[in-house]
């Protein structure tokens, strides 16, 4: 996406912007999985003309209070601005996807409120899929797979787990970031991705530090690609069985 509105660049003009997915995919936020195929959207404010350019999806937008950002040297919608704009056509759980991603971090890109505030002043969408998106999205996490494993696991029924919960020793000394966390139970639910199983430094720095997570008695349950398709079915089980061993019952 970034070479593609690169390459278009030079005939952008003046008062021109990339908005909607185009502007998300720019600030680094995760867009909806393949078959879906990202479009290059540029838009404008009235009473400016939009491009009419095959290959280019043009918006005319309301005219409001300038906020378009500068990424890498191109134009670029404000974050809480294009989260909102991919209401239109984004499925429930991307849009949840990217609220996490402009929400995480010491300094979002949007917090919730903002993104909120963006809804309430401009409308939602598709009977209120925004405001669906944000009652499901929590800061945090650091990318998609992490937030499709949350939400399939409490939308199983399963308990709402911390996210990015530091585990200490005894003495209070950090051992290790939980990207989910259960402490209750002391499990630990950890979407793999494939980037461990292909850098070998990362793979033998990951396997040193299950081993510590395990010897503070937690139970490390690894989620691969392939226990999260064709849906999340085994992934859930695998965190279900690992509570129940834990003490944990349903409904309780």
């Amino acid at each position: 996406m970034r070479e593609r509105a690169e390459e278009y660049a030079p005939r952008l003009k003046p008062w021109q912007f990339f908005s909607h997915e185009t502007a998300l995919a720019l600030i680094g936020a995760p867009l909806p999985s393949w078959p879906y195929a990202p479009r290059l959207h540029v838009s404008t404010h009235r009473p400016r003309r939009e491009p009419r350019i095959e290959g280019v999806i043009g918006h005319r937008l309301q005219v409001r209070q300038t906020a378009v950002l500068e990424v890498g040297g191109l134009p670029v919608e404000s974050p809480d601005r294009a989260w909102r704009q991919t209401g239109v056509s984004w499925a429930l759980d991307d849009l949840i996807a990217a609220a996490d991603f402009l929400s995480s971090g010491l300094l979002p890109l949007a917090a919730q409120d903002e993104l909120l505030a963006e809804v309430e002043a401009m409308g939602d969408f598709r009977r209120g899929i925004l405001r669906r998106a944000l009652a499901e999205s929590r800061a945090g996490p650091r990318s998609a797979r992490e937030t499709s494993l949350r939400l399939s696991l409490t939308r199983a029924g399963l308990p709402e787990p911390e996210i990015n919960w530091t585990l200490r020793d005894s003495a209070g000394i950090p051992v290790a970031e939980l990207d989910l966390a259960y402490p209750k139970w002391k499990v630990a639910p950890e979407y793999d991705g494939r980037v461990h199983e292909l850098d070998r430094t990362q793979f033998a720095r990951d396997a040193d530090r299950w081993d510590l997570i395990r010897a503070l008695g937690w139970d490390h349950v690894r989620i691969l690609n392939h226990h999260m398709r064709p849906n999340a079915a085994v992934a859930v089980r695998k965190v279900r069985d690992a509570l129940i061993q834990a003490g944990w019952r349903p409904g309780a």
